[in-house]
């Protein structure tokens, strides 16, 4: 078995090899002058189960290229099987036509890596469950409710406790956490007027006195939980934290949440983070490499990983 990584996550890649006892694959990936990308695998990876580990997060084109060229040179070095680890599947906001004439990217993403060599994708609570389906491969979508789970148990009192959906779209994300930790559940009616803006209406479900915890896949500008943050307070709740899978936290987002109402901000280290929120006070990383390093070790075991979270 070989774990090779691209520069989109390298702390991630480096706990996930510690984990699987596992040194990384010495490979190159760098740009030309002209910025186009140049890899060299430096070891033999012939008849090799080969993971590469590479999320697709910002800059998300440079991250998708470098994908697929690894992809080309470890299929061109005669691998045996490809993997392609994705903690963080980007283009997947755009998994279906809102309006006439706009593409489903998410779905052409996963025909380019498909195309480019890979047999097998794992990856990480994707925005929404059918594109699991959009890969004509075998695709592992993992969740990172069990980790979520533990760890709000390790710093939180469960009694008057309650799990929040930041919008509808999210409740069955949502309610898979509340029913394991057995707490209440409530939602956030949110409406957005248009891209990029979050407008909060009203609550569903009686917050009063309680710690409300917003469970989402991603944030990005900041704005919906900040709105959310605002009107669960206001409906009576004594403190709102957040859980949040990928941390995409997009131009001043770091900043607009550390100026929030928000407790805390909690998300995974799907996405490398940026000094801007390593300088937040009230935002906080959860590590996911055992997550990833037992699912890697499954799919090379041929083991189940689905039994993770039964």
């Amino acid at each position: 078995m070989k774990l090779v990584t691209g520069n989109s996550n390298r702390p991630l890649a480096q706990a996930v090899a510690s984990y699987l006892e596992l040194p990384l694959t010495d490979c190159t990936v760098k740009r030309f002058a002209d910025n186009e990308v140049y890899v060299e695998i430096h070891e033999n990876v012939r008849g090799e189960d080969v993971f590469i580990l590479q999320s697709t997060s910002y800059p998300a084109n440079d991250n998708l290229m470098e994908l697929l060229i690894i992809v080309d040179a470890l299929r061109r070095s005669s691998a045996r099987r490809i993997t392609a680890v994705l903690p963080y599947f980007g283009y997947a906001r755009q998994d279906r036509r809102a309006t006439g004439r706009t593409p489903i990217s998410a779905k052409l993403v996963a025909n380019l890596i498909v195309e480019a060599g890979v047999n097998r994708v794992i990856t990480l609570d994707l925005h929404a469950a059918q594109i699991q389906g959009f890969f004509d491969i075998p695709t592992d979508n993992l969740y990172a409710a069990p980790i979520i789970t533990r760890d709000i148990l390790d710093n939180y009192k469960l009694e008057n406790t309650m799990i929040v959906s930041p919008d509808v779209g999210g409740v069955a994300r949502a309610r898979a956490v509340a029913q394991r930790l057995g707490t209440d559940l409530a939602i956030v009616d949110k409406r957005r007027p248009r891209a990029g803006v979050s407008e909060v209406m009203n609550i569903i479900g009686d917050v009063s006195g309680q710690a409300c915890i917003l469970i989402d896949d991603i944030v990005d500008s900041g704005g919906t939980l900040v709105n959310a943050a605002e009107a669960l307070l206001k409906a009576g709740a004594k403190e709102v934290s957040a859980y949040i899978t990928h941390g995409v936290l997009s131009g001043a987002a770091s900043e607009r949440i550390a100026g929030s109402k928000l407790k805390e901000l909690v998300v995974t280290d799907s996405i490398v983070d940026t000094e801007a929120t390593k300088l937040a006070a009230n935002i906080r990383r959860m590590n996911i490499a055992p997550l990833i390093g037992e699912a890697i070790a499954r799919t090379a075991s041929e083991q189940s990983v689905s039994s993770l979270f039964d």
